[in-house]
């Protein structure tokens, strides 16, 4: 990136360019899941999670933090500041950093929470579920960091643009890891509180789904029947899923430790798991009803 003179004539507009660029683009929508439009302020207004949630089963796991989303609200309000700081003639260029960064980190939430909604299902590529106002957001932010002065100018500027993406991938990958290696025991050594077939417990939460939920959730379930999807997953982790006619299914997270085993399993293979139950999630969208499982294993033969 040219260093531009923030006293010229021309690097002031293209600063108040990219400025209004972020504030306008913050409230227009960056995807669609499924014609279901998510704007970049619904993050901080706490519509982002709901809406994945209630619609698509995929909440926050973390809900206690919803909070700290707030901190987005600075990027209309930091555009809206560093113009001004412009005007004025003021140092404003760690505001536009600042803002850009949070920016460009927003986006990657978007951009990785989606994939992992393609993983369920919701759509088959992130690129065509991201609207233009995402990649107008994208250009603003790396446009007001471009236009910025600053001393050092490259090497600074390189890391306030990758510092946003890089802790979103990082904070990703811990969650991850977290959810996947979330344990209290070893699931393989607890003996199972309820042992059924997968239609079994498919016709027992469709019959009733709250009664269901009250005795199978956290406990260990053993669950036999026939794989109707095995996906591995470039971690290493492997998800099977045990499905009927009905549009309910029951889907098991297996961890690595259990790779080598499930990979060979085939769809029609009748298999034995074994996990603690999360419940069931009922997605609109996909007028399908998932029982998923946490802290998964294959059963020993």
């Amino acid at each position: 990136m040219n260093e531009l003179n923030s006293n010229s004539l021309s690097g002031k507009w293209l600063s108040i360019f990219f400025g209004a660029g972020l504030v306008i683009s913050f409230f227009l929508p960056w995807v669609s899941w499924q014609g279901y439009a998510v704007s970049g302020y619904d993050m901080p207004r706490g519509y982002f999670f709901t809406l994945a949630e209630t619609k698509f089963g995929l909440g926050n796991p973390f809900p206690q933090f919803n909070f700290s989303f707030w901190i987005f609200w600075l990027i209309p309000a930091g555009a809206l500041a560093s113009m001004a700081l412009l005007v004025l003639n003021k140092k404003w260029s760690l505001a536009s950093f600042i803002t850009s960064a949070l920016s460009l980190s927003l986006l990657a939430v978007f951009f990785m929470f989606t994939q992992n909604l393609i993983m369920l299902g919701v759509g088959s590529n992130v690129f065509a579920m991201l609207q233009p106002a995402a990649l107008w957001h994208a250009v603003s932010a790396l446009g007001l960091v471009a236009v910025a002065p600053t001393s050092h100018a490259l090497l600074k500027k390189a890391v306030w643009v990758a510092a946003g993406p890089v802790f979103v991938f990082i904070g990703f990958l811990l969650m991850e890891n977290y959810i996947m290696g979330e344990t209290f025991s070893d699931t393989g050594g607890v003996k199972a509180d309820y042992t059924v077939s997968a239609g079994d417990l498919i016709q027992e939460f469709m019959i009733n789904d709250s009664t269901a939920n009250k005795k199978y959730r956290e406990k260990i379930i053993s669950v036999n029947g026939a794989a109707s999807d095995v996906e591995a997953k470039g971690d290493s982790t492997i998800n099977i899923k045990l499905a009927d006619s009905t549009g309910f299914y029951i889907v098991f997270s297996l961890g690595k430790e259990d790779y080598d085993k499930a990979r060979y399993i085939k769809t029609g293979d009748t298999i034995s798991l074994k996990g603690s139950c999360s419940g069931s999630v009922y997605s609109e969208i996909l007028s399908t009803t998932s029982i998923s499982f946490k802290r998964s294993t294959l059963n020993k033969k």
